[in-house]
């Protein structure tokens, strides 16, 4: 980088600092304009900046955090033996070169916010990747405000995938394919024929890509992303990293094992800000009621899942812009140039379009209820899904 590059970016990040600390000292904080920031390249910047907004985005009072787990939490607890295992095979998400004792003190903190927010929360349903995205906000913001995040966040974004069964987090996949269709139906077509489905996408949604990403300031980037915005965006997150790689899949044999086994090793030098930007312009290009909608003309025999989001649809009339939330952007693709076009096409205001359909969340509202349907179109095969 140039002397003139590093001395511009430095002031971005300035004026940056600057704008989310104005947010922040406002009264009540402007969480429009923090997600703004967080979805903006860059996103948040630091983990002090995240202590302060992250439970700004959710809607959590840093006044009122919960107290430290008891002791007697783990006596006699279903999930405690599986949370214990999980817990353990996840030395490689801490920082390298933590001290023994310092990681295993972090360790034994994960079990109990993993326990105190399922007891806090009977109808919740432990599932293996879980202990990803709480070790996540653990080292960021601490345990105790970890609880507080993460008991909303489960409540929340990852409340379909909380279920007794995978039933709802199926369906949730079921919106991937819908969106390669509409950006590269070449691509999307070879995918069909290699029957590959959308399982190599499974541990990249239900652990925020925490599982599957090495670098930890990639993993909170884009934490800040999926905060600050819709819950179904990490789904529009896969999409675009299976988009990037169109040249690596099309080079691939058309068969079942060798796409899936290229799609289910992401590369760790992804551009992520690049990604970020093209996986917010597909959202609001293609909005998941119109994703639902595609998907039941691509499967007249079947039914697919579809989001209500009734709180969002109230909150959304009650806020301003409101026409953003109602408008339907609908756009024909034709061809490789027409994919380009989706991808790179500017649009005014992007980030306020972003930040404005977060405000579920941000109003407290149920983030995903997910029609059950029979729709089921994966293809059935056991494969491992947590290497």
């Amino acid at each position: 980088m140039s002397v003139r590059g590093a001395h511009g970016s430095d002031f971005r990040r300035r004026r940056k600092l600057g704008d989310i600390q104005k947010a922040l000292s406002k009264e009540p904080p402007d969480v429009a304009a923090l997600r703004r920031m967080a979805i903006s390249e860059g996103g948040l910047l630091t983990d002090q900046i995240r202590c302060q907004v992250w439970p700004r985005l959710l809607n959590v009072s840093v006044e009122h955090l919960p107290p430290a787990a008891e002791p007697e939490l783990r006596v006699g607890n279903k999930d405690y033996q599986q949370v214990l295992l999980d817990v353990c095979r996840s030395l490689r998400r801490f920082p390298p070169g933590m001290p023994l004792s310092e990681r295993e003190d972090l360790q034994e903190q994960l079990i109990d916010i993993i326990l105190q927010v399922l007891s806090q929360n009977p109808q919740l349903h432990y599932y293996q990747g879980y202990h990803d995205i709480v070790v996540t906000f653990l080292l960021v913001v601490g345990s105790r405000m970890a609880t507080a995040l993460v008991d909303k966040l489960s409540t929340h974004h990852l409340r379909d995938f909380m279920d007794p069964t995978m039933d709802n987090t199926k369906h949730i996949l079921n919106y991937l394919m819908p969106i390669i269709e509409l950006v590269n139906p070449s691509l999307h077509d070879f995918m069909q024929r290699a029957e590959v489905g959308t399982i190599f996408a499974l541990s990249w949604l239900i652990t925020w890509f925490g599982h599957v990403l090495s670098d930890f300031r990639h993993v909170v980037r884009l934490y800040d992303f999926f905060l600050a915005c819709h819950p179904l965006m990490p789904i529009y997150f896969a999409a675009v990293i299976v988009l990037h790689r169109e040249e690596e899949v099309l080079e691939c044999e058309c068969d079942m094992a060798s796409v899936h086994h290229l799609l289910s090793k992401i590369p760790q030098d992804l551009p992520y800000e690049i990604l970020i930007s093209r996986a917010g312009d597909l959202f609001v290009q293609f909005p998941p009621s119109e994703l639902s909608r595609e998907a039941v003309l691509q499967h007249q025999a079947q039914r697919t899942a579809a989001s209500t989001f009734k709180d969002f649809e109230l909150a959304s009339t009650q806020q301003h812009p409101d026409t953003v939330l109602r408008r339907r952007l609908r756009e024909t693709v034709q061809g490789d140039d027409g994919a380009k076009s989706v991808l790179t096409k500017p649009r005014s205001n992007r980030l306020m379009k972003l930040a404005v359909m977060g405000l579920t969340v941000a109003l407290g509202a149920a983030a995903l209820a997910v029609v059950k349907s029979a729709l089921d179109w994966a293809p059935k095969f056991e494969l491992q899904i947590f290497p």
